[in-house]
């Protein structure tokens, strides 16, 4: 039983919340029933820690099962250390230390990908995380941030991410200009969302085609110069009075329609 807060095994957990410290150990960290589930049934092999208050496997069974089968022998926790390494207000009774598991640009494109989300300057944790989970939902290849986009290991987007990010490809770093040249090497098209395109619904047979979708930053949207690298500029249409829309609930309408579309 682990009781002291402040020891310094403790404090090596909850400095991963902290962008300097995944970057130096490459860490991250994974909180909640639901992530371990997905971290478990895709990745077990990234597991490195695993700390549980007492009961949390009596009520969820199928992780003291996957565990075991990872050969990981979790260890057991107060409350008080738990809230001290989690990044969340009010813990779900477990966290985990996971290896980070970036993949190249070249490596995402590699199996002719035919749907990528790029995120340019998201820095928003709950967008660039909701955005990750719609394009697994979606069945996206794989999703790329460039620029200063948030972490992608940040623990408020892996959270958002409800378990995706064990899902899919993620590449990150890099400017947005050699993600361009690189999707279209691998004969995708670029679109653009921006309030200044065509609107969506008119796109229908454009939409099949191989796509990346460029989703740019929640306050200043996409530069001239970068809308300047698309191949066409797109916008979601409003057909009620809201002012705007939300770039992760914007995000989703683009990527299902073109998962539609390719589908059809």
């Amino acid at each position: 039983m682990i009781d002291n807060p402040r020891s310094p095994r403790v404090r090596a957990v909850a400095k991963l919340a902290k962008r300097a410290a995944r970057e130096e150990t490459g860490l991250f960290l994974v909180e909640g029933p639901q992530a371990l589930r997905e971290a478990l049934s895709f990745h077990p092999e990234l597991l490195v820690e695993v700390f549980a208050v007492r009961g949390v496997f009596e009520r969820h069974p199928e992780l003291g099962r996957g565990l075991a089968a990872a050969g990981i022998e979790p260890e057991q926790v107060t409350d008080a250390v738990l809230e001290a390494m989690a990044d969340t207000v009010t813990p779900q009774g477990v966290v985990a230390v996971a290896r980070q598991f970036p993949v190249t640009i070249k490596d995402l494109l590699a199996r002719g990908s035919k749907l990528v989300a790029i995120l340019e300057e998201v820095r928003d944790p709950g967008n660039a995380g909701t955005i990750i989970r719609a394009a697994d939902a979606a069945g996206a290849d794989g999703v790329i941030l460039t620029g200063k986009s948030v972490d992608a290991y940040n623990p408020k987007v892996v959270r958002s991410t409800t378990g995706s990010i064990f899902h899919l490809p993620i590449a990150q770093g890099g400017t947005l200009e050699h993600a361009l040249q690189a999707v279209r090497k691998a004969g995708m098209q670029v679109l653009a969302a921006d309030i200044s395109g065509d609107e969506l619904p008119t796109l229908r047979e454009r939409l099949a085609e191989p796509t990346a979708w460029l989703f740019g930053n929640e306050a200043h949207g996409l530069t001239d110069e970068n809308l300047s690298w698309a191949d066409q500029a797109v916008r979601v249409p409003i057909y009620g009075h809201a002012e705007s829309m939300n770039l992760a609930t914007a995000a989703s309408v683009c990527l299902y329609q073109s998962a539609f579309a390719q589908r059809s």
